[in-house]
């Protein structure tokens, strides 16, 4: 399997990245960044391209893949509706149709967050914009697609968040770490996370939204 990974210098895809790269199941990772990952595999290709939101000129770069694994994100703390908006539904919803347009069966995984809003009607600002990014990508012809809602999130093998705020929070919680994963319905780690989006594409889901609980399950399962 071929896949496209966005977001890779994140906690998050930095977790993803890491999975993709030491699983045999996973031929080649296309990470697109605007600034460089910094590692280098013989499985890794990297593209630098500035404007997500304008993909056209590496549209040939894209083709060939099986999977894309969506896990850009940004905090709506400080920012206005609209901004969060921009930046979570219309960004998503364009690298999405990018990607589909380079390749006509391909699966989805979309990192999304627990609390997001299927009803879109919430309120809540963030959840209500995440649920109408979600709805919208589960009704585009994807081969298949999957929202994963995590809750709180442990980052391992030394991957660090790029939030200062998070990184105090999650070297407070790290000793705790070994009761805090007993709580399946609330919590995963980044590497649990990284299998799980494997695992959807590969071996498939009768979930197409994943809670936390399901994440952890589907690993386990796997």
């Amino acid at each position: 399997m071929k896949v496209i990974l966005f977001g890779s210098t994140g906690m998050i895809g930095q977790g993803v990245l890491t999975e993709c790269l030491k699983d045999t199941q996973i031929e080649s990772v296309l990470v697109v960044n605007r600034q460089s990952c910094k590692v280098t595999h013989a499985k890794l290709i990297e593209i630098i391209h500035n404007d997500f939101f304008d993909l056209s000129a590496i549209s040939k770069q894209l083709s060939g893949y099986d999977a894309c694994f969506y896990c850009l994100g940004v905090t709506s703390a400080g920012l206005s509706e609209a901004d969060y908006h921009k930046n979570t539904f219309e960004l998503t919803t364009k690298v999405a149709e990018a990607v589909l347009k380079a390749n006509k069966s391909i699966s989805f995984c979309y990192i999304s967050g627990a609390g997001a809003d299927s009803s879109e009607k919430g309120k809540t600002m963030w959840a209500r914009v995440k649920g109408k990014t979600e709805n919208t990508l589960l009704h585009m012809p994807f081969k298949s697609a999957y929202m994963f809602r995590p809750g709180y999130i442990q980052p391992l093998n030394g991957i660090q968040s790029r939030t200062k705020l998070y990184r105090i929070m999650y070297a407070f919680f790290k000793p705790f770490y070994f009761i805090l994963k007993h709580y399946e319905g609330m919590v995963t780690n980044t590497a649990i996370l990284g299998k799980a989006l494997i695992a959807a594409v590969i071996k498939g889901s009768d979930k197409r939204i994943l809670e936390s609980r399901d994440i952890n399950e589907i690993v386990r399962n796997n």
